[in-house]
């Protein structure tokens, strides 16, 4: 699959999902989740509405979607994107963690890219498990984040790459950025804890190749959002880790484009959907 991320701007998948989301992750959620007529489906984490907006695009009649996110204005958004769209979505605020429904209530719960975030997994999992009927689907996709692939026929490209994930993660631990950057292949292990039982793993990678110097574009946008980034952080060190980054990118685009079409540059990384089955002793 061909996706539009940058790992210079970003290191790591975790505000990314519109970004790589397409027609095909969304027939694997279809499949997966078995929206039939009259099911009742919890999206958590829902963000901008991406995933009910993808759904209700498939013409499901009588399926009742919901989305949960802990971010109001995210909400107000989704509410937004869905209007007059021909989909029956609610959205509340809620926390992963403390889910606002009865046991139960749910015939299939999803996430997407968003356990990532959370320090508490466990917590938020074993509500999954709670609000879903036994037998229900419950499905989690997330990355390994420490595991991305870069390639760049520019030495200063790599250069760039290293002194991006420097800079990404100081600006991470600035903002206290918690959770697991390797949770999605360890999601099996969670779902059985939870008493949820794996049922299939599915891996979606998500890549970018460039053959030929890119466009003055590319490396505008670039320069662009790490500026962004530096503004935004209020720590002295992380800025001059940006500042030395940022010099770094000009270096690799002056090499870029003095490779032209000999110049190449690939980057990979991947997502790990894991499918699950609720229990019937999930609640104990």
């Amino acid at each position: 699959m061909l996706r539009d991320i940058d790992a210079l701007t970003s290191s790591t998948l975790k505000h990314l999902r519109e970004q790589w989301w397409d027609d095909a992750f969304t027939g694997f959620l279809e499949e997966t989740l078995r929206p039939k007529p009259g099911k009742r489906i919890l999206d958590v984490g829902s963000g901008s509405g991406t995933a009910e907006a993808s759904l209700a695009r498939l013409r499901m009649s009588q399926v009742q979607l919901f989305g949960v996110d802990l971010i109001i204005d995210r909400i107000k958004t989704a509410k937004a994107t869905i209007s007059g769209m021909n989909a029956r979505a609610s959205y509340a605020a809620a926390d992963a963690c403390h889910l606002p429904f009865a046991d139960e209530s749910f015939d299939s719960t999803f996430c997407v890219a968003v356990l990532q975030h959370i320090r508490d997994v466990a917590s938020a999992l074993a509500e999954f498990a709670r609000v879903t009927r036994p037998g229900g689907r419950i499905v989690a996709v997330e990355p390994d984040n420490m595991s991305v692939y870069w390639f760049s026929s520019a030495p200063a490209g790599n250069e760039a790459f290293e002194l991006g994930r420097t800079f990404f993660a100081a600006t991470a631990a600035a903002r206290g950025d918690g959770g697991d950057p390797r949770l999605g292949p360890n999601l099996p292990g969670l779902f059985s804890t939870a008493g949820i039982d794996p049922v299939s793993m599915h891996l979606f990678p998500v890549s970018k190749t460039r053959l030929g110097a890119p466009p003055a574009s590319v490396w505008d946008s670039r320069r662009r959002q790490v500026t962004t980034a530096i503004d935004a952080a209020g720590d002295d060190g992380v800025k001059r880790h940006g500042a030395a980054y940022l010099q770094k990118i000009d270096e690799y685009a002056a090499q870029a484009q003095s490779a032209g079409d000999a110049f190449v540059e690939i980057q990979n990384t991947m997502l790990f959907a894991t499918v699950g089955q609720r229990t019937e002793a999930a609640n104990g």
